[in-house]
């Protein structure tokens, strides 16, 4: 089975949020025919596809729905020639607290999602893992091979969700490839992500900003590098049925960004640690750190923002963007994000 072509129709579900918005728009701009599954709502919101930007406005396809829904996603799905599956429930404080809601959206939305692209017999599925999965490191950089461990009920939703996709490749050679995306950072992001509430927190003037741990480690992958993997992910005629890392190739200390996003934002801070914020101990993920070497071999794919100066480069501009009063304003840094 080939790469998808430019001139095929792509569903992207969960395009509604941080990085679906972003993919939406960049697919727009090369060319595919782009179809948005949002999330059903009363008040008709498309979430960030309301403010996307000029250039790809009303040039994409809106479908409102329920991931969990088996068949408003196979409408969805119909006369596509691939997806992008993106749609999930992601917060981990959240996942304490609500955890069936997570076996519902991430393991049954993704089961849905596979059903239908089997049965409408789709030219490829490019499904959204995530860098939880591995828990904490045990060896460093993490490669595609490293022992998964579930450390939240996020975490094993997305194991769970991993595995139904692998099984379906084994069991009907559906032809899906794993994405597995290490701690994606940029603007749109939501407070429930550490970068946004440093910076948001600063932007309000706070000097001493509240944070959880401070400790752990993060491999930090500007938005527009993920984008970019995806993207490069649907047009290869590699990867069936294999996962692949997204990351940047730099490890950084919690600790170390909030110094550094000071730095850029010309702030004098301190940091009050709320233990509301810390993860039990047995759930927090210490350290990660992405090998990315098979993205390159098999995608021809390097992220652009690598290093701290590509670190630098992508706070920057995600700065920038919180600090627009027109953006800042959907915020509430006052408030903790579960």
């Amino acid at each position: 089975m080939g790469g998808v072509k430019s001139s095929s129709t792509i569903l992207v579900t969960g395009a509604d949020g941080f990085i679906g918005s972003h993919l939406t728009e960049t697919l727009v701009r090369q060319g595919f025919n782009v179809r948005a599954f949002v999330y059903y709502n009363s008040f008709n919101s498309w979430g960030w596809l309301d403010r996307c930007n000029e250039d790809v406005k009303g040039h994409f396809e809106v479908i409102t729905g329920d991931i969990r829904d088996p068949y408003g996603v196979r409408a969805a799905m119909k006369n596509c020639n691939a997806v992008l599956h993106l749609a999930a429930l992601i917060a981990i404080p959240y996942s304490y607290n609500s955890p069936e809601t997570y076996v519902d959206t991430n393991i049954k939305g993704t089961l849905n999602v596979l059903q239908a692209a089997r049965e409408l017999k789709l030219d490829k599925l490019i499904h959204t893992s995530t860098s939880e999965v591995y828990g904490s490191a045990r060896f460093v950089p993490i490669t595609e091979d490293h022992p998964i461990s579930g450390q939240s009920p996020y975490s094993a939703s997305k194991i769970a969700a991993d595995h139904l996709v692998n099984s379906f490749y084994s069991s009907f050679e559906l032809p899906v490839v794993t994405i597995r995306p290490f701690n994606t950072y940029g603007p749109r992001q939501s407070l429930r992500a550490v970068i946004p509430t440093i910076i948001t927190q600063i932007a309000a003037d706070k000097k001493a900003i509240t944070l959880g741990s401070t400790f752990p480690t993060r491999d930090f992958s500007f938005v527009d590098d993920t984008v970019a993997g995806f993207i490069a992910a649907l047009r290869s005629s590699n990867g069936l049925g294999q996962v692949v890392n997204l990351g940047s190739n730099f490890e950084i200390s919690i600790q170390s960004t909030v110094e550094l996003i000071a730095e850029l934002m010309n702030a004098e801070i301190t940091i009050n640690c709320d233990d509301s914020r810390v993860r039990p101990n047995g759930s927090e993920v210490d350290r990660l750190f992405a090998d990315v070497s098979k993205a390159k071999n098999l995608f021809n794919w390097t992220p652009r923002y690598s290093g701290i100066d590509g670190f630098k480069k992508g706070l920057a501009q995600t700065i920038e963007w919180f600090l627009s009063k027109d953006n800042l304003r959907y915020y509430k840094p006052e408030v903790y994000s579960l």
